[in-house]
């Protein structure tokens, strides 16, 4: 899979990341780039196609792939980060970061998939699909679901050939982070990864060193990697 001459559709591409892999996908030679977003006044990235998208909603992604039939690459960016927790948290702010980390996009790829063999998904995760925090107990179960998702859709869809690559990252440096004081990676270097990884045909990018270590910790008896954050 080539960046330079695909067409790629990106999810909540009017900010962060999304906006980032626009830009970056322009200007590694990306034939097209649709940039989707709930509220398409705000994209404003020079060059892109704009459509309006809510991917928790069936009719909005059905118009989507309706209006971009051409496309070769997804990258399925959009989130939403609540705060809340499982147990006491509002159950209602869980199911919506499920519908839309889980559900969303499966309703994406499931759109899109048809006109996508020979070409490639890239789904935005995280490190916490791999552990759970408090204070982000529905963030971590939803991207847990969407890893789990990743895996089983790169098998079906191995017989047209269509790549399917999970990113993962412990933290970005963008609006959704703003109000956390952490070690962060620039937006640039995490979606320079993410379309290397897509041309070298990986299964996976490890964004940063904390997405790494959280990896390799599921190897271990779980008590070490708990009592150790």
């Amino acid at each position: 899979m080539q960046i330079s001459g695909s067409i790629a559709l990106v999810t909540g591409a009017n900010r962060g990341l999304g906006r980032e892999f626009a830009t970056q996908l322009l200007a590694r030679g990306a034939t097209k780039v649709y940039a989707t977003a709930r509220r398409p006044e705000l994209v404003d990235v020079p060059g892109v196609e704009v459509l309006p998208l809510d991917i928790t909603d069936q009719a909005s992604v059905d118009a989507a792939a309706a209006a971009a039939t051409d496309v070769t690459l997804l990258v399925n960016n959009a989130g939403v980060s609540t705060g809340a927790n499982l147990v006491g948290g509002d159950l209602d702010l869980v199911r919506r970061e499920m519908d839309t980390h889980f559900w969303g996009t499966l309703r994406m790829i499931r759109a899109f998939a048809p006109q996508l063999s020979g070409g490639a998904i890239l789904n935005v995760l995280s490190a916490l699909s791999w552990f759970a925090t408090d204070g982000a107990g529905g963030y971590a179960a939803a991207k847990a679901a969407a890893w789990s998702l990743t895996n089983a859709v790169r098998l079906e869809l191995a017989a047209q050939k269509t790549l399917v690559t999970g990113l993962h990252l412990g933290a970005a440096d963008t609006d959704m982070m703003a109000g956390f004081d952490i070690p962060k990676s620039a937006p640039a270097d995490v979606v320079r990864q993410a379309l290397d990884g897509i041309e070298e045909n990986r299964l996976e990018v490890l964004a940063d060193e904390w997405s790494a270590l959280v990896k390799a910790s599921l190897a271990e008896d779980p008590s070490r990697f708990y009592t150790s954050v």
